[in-house]
């Protein structure tokens, strides 16, 4: 009795189930088929992506002896900066191998992770909690034994000196100090008072070509909302940091990062003309089809042998 009461009770949902097979059936067809379209078209823009930055990189401009472009490439950081800092490095050398990355986000996509994979030192800054907490649960290796440490700030102009005191061991200058919070970078730069870190990586705001200079007005509580109202242009960069005993050596390919090193470490190492006009690199984001690996990035632990 219960069992016909049952049978009665769904038989309408049966019978549009039924009704309905073929069009659901159609339905994960029509899917199935968008998501095969979804990969091709993927894979056809990281070709030509790939294909794009092998002609740009071939130019004349770019093969210029003591260029950093060709020398870029991608292990964790956004684009291609982990190659060129990598090359930076190689001709001037390092200390103690410390670095300070301030907007670090949750460490995966950094200037400085693949450094910390070759034995580095340093300190991680970022003000979202959300992100220190990624940090936490994803590099906890690294800051139990001591060589990453993740730190919650807002960086802004009354802290900045504190923090940078704090990141480094018996007053020895950073190897590196890299900047990206998509707002107040110069003006965060222009606060330090003892700027000595031999090699910096700042963002720039690629919209303003050189030789224009144009600084965003500080707003000590600036978040980035995803305009392009944001940092400073390569010039004003230049600049200021000029000021300050550092000398404009290369931008990325992308047009995102610009590279600053110390005076007294440029010898011959580097390309002679160490303008905004000369290193700009306009932006090309849509490039970054052509590096991005197979595989999402991860961490875990690890041995240097």
């Amino acid at each position: 009795m219960i069992k016909d009461f049952l049978k009665k009770l769904f038989y309408p949902l049966s019978y549009i189930r039924t009704k309905t097979r073929p069009l659901r059936r159609g339905c994960n067809g029509l899917k199935r088929r968008l998501l095969e379209v979804e990969k091709i078209t993927g894979s056809l823009a990281k070709l030509y992506a790939s294909d794009l930055i092998r002609k740009i990189l071939n130019e004349p401009r770019s093969m210029e002896e003591k260029r950093l472009l060709r020398f870029g490439f991608k292990v964790y950081s956004q684009s291609d900066e982990d190659g060129i800092i990598a090359e930076i490095f190689h001709r001037i050398g390092t200390t103690n191998k410390t670095f300070l990355e301030i907007g670090s986000s949750g460490g995966l996509e950094s200037n400085t992770l693949y450094l910390l994979l070759q034995g580095w030192k340093g300190s991680w800054v970022d003000g979202s909690s959300k992100f220190i907490e990624l940090i936490e649960q994803t590099f906890s290796f690294s800051l139990n034994n001591g060589s990453l440490k993740a730190i919650h700030r807002w960086v802004h102009q009354e802290n900045i000196n504190q923090l940078i005191e704090g990141a480094t061991e018996d007053g020895q200058a950073l190897d590196l100090l890299s900047l990206d919070i998509d707002g107040n970078d110069y003006h965060i730069l222009d606060a330090i008072e003892s700027l000595n870190a031999r090699v910096l990586v700042v963002e720039y705001n690629p919209k303003f070509r050189p030789p224009v200079k144009w600084v965003m007005s500080y707003n000590p509580s600036h978040s980035y909302d995803g305009s392009d109202y944001m940092g400073a242009s390569l010039k004003s960069f230049e600049i200021l940091l000029l000021g300050k005993g550092y000398k404009l050596v290369g931008c990325n390919l992308l047009g995102i990062n610009a590279f600053f090193v110390r005076k007294d470490l440029m010898k011959d190492n580097f390309h002679s003309d160490c303008s905004a006009e000369n290193h700009y690199e306009s932006e090309r984001f849509f490039l970054n089809d052509g590096l991005s690996p197979l595989h999402s990035a991860s961490f875990g632990p690890f041995e240097i042998k």
